[in-house]
């Protein structure tokens, strides 16, 4: 005679193992807070500008997109890992997000508040350029930006030494319905040991700019386009990806008929995850 599979668990016994669980990541998540407490004590405030890591960060979301699987949705988790990551880079050294509105407040915010929460402080501005004057002053603040459209060449202020940088693009999962789907910069001051390069970000000034010369670019790099009137031409912000070089852009550029009038490296930011339809991640 067969035996009887065994009887499912009730209802109570599985809200027990869900509050379990919920008592298991409450207490890690105070004990990442002891961890912080002594990292704190250890680094004294040696480190210049910001405490964020964004090589650190792009790796850690990387694996937590690799190793994601289950029915909760991955931007939920990703959510969720970049509250914790800016909430206990915050209690570190703490720091105001600044937030260009130019093109609207209401998804500014969403991006803000997804990528960072709700215990740093939010400041809004009228404008890019404002967003990031106000970062050069600050010791560790964060600047918020559009990543695809400028009114003024903003990037213009980040071309010298010792000011601050493009150090990531959000968001870093990108998917058709992501929640807080507005592609932004973020600018800010960190150590040069602590930038992701994968993607160079260029401001590039030249003249003779039009659109066949836009199309030639097209292919070959993400391109926020300014008209510029004192070089009768355009003050362009240029992100590359290898195997695309600054070379080979400038050679592009050129040959299509533009003078390039100057260049500056102005940050890097990690390569972007994309995830499609079927739900596989893709670098």
């Amino acid at each position: 005679m067969s035996k009887l599979p065994p009887a499912p668990p009730s209802l109570n016994e599985l809200r027990q193992e869900i509050d379990s669980i919920d008592a298991q990541v409450h207490q890690l998540l105070m004990s990442r807070g002891d961890i912080i407490d002594r990292l704190i004590s250890v680094k004294q405030t040696q480190e210049v500008g910001s405490a964020f890591r964004p090589a650190r960060e792009a790796d850690m979301m990387r694996r937590l997109v690799q190793r994601h699987r289950g029915i909760l949705p991955i931007d939920t988790v990703e959510g969720i890992w970049r509250v914790i990551i800016s909430t206990f880079t915050y209690v570190q050294a703490p720091f105001s997000l600044h937030a260009d509105l130019s093109l609207g407040e209401s998804a500014m915010r969403d991006s803000a508040r997804f990528h960072f929460g709700f215990t740093v402080p939010y400041i809004s501005h009228f404008s890019a350029q404002a967003a990031v004057e106000a970062v050069a002053k600050s010791k560790g603040d964060l600047a918020l930006v559009s990543a695809t459209s400028g009114q003024t060449p903003w990037w213009h202020e980040l071309e010298a030494e010792g000011v601050p940088k493009i150090i990531a693009r959000l968001p870093f999962i990108e998917r058709a319905d992501h929640p807080a789907a507005l592609p932004v910069f973020v600018v800010s001051r960190v150590a040069d040991s602590a930038m992701v390069t994968e993607v160079e970000c260029w401001s590039v000034r030249v003249s003779g700019w039009n659109a066949e010369i836009a199309r030639a670019l097209a292919p070959l790099a993400d391109v926020v386009v300014v008209p510029d009137t004192a070089f009768d031409g355009a003050s362009l912000l240029v992100s590359i990806s290898a195997p695309q070089t600054f070379d080979g852009i400038k050679a592009a550029l050129i040959a299509a008929g533009a003078s390039v009038r100057s260049s500056a490296l102005v940050g890097s930011h990690a390569t972007r995850y994309t995830v499609p339809a079927d739900g596989a991640s893709q670098a």
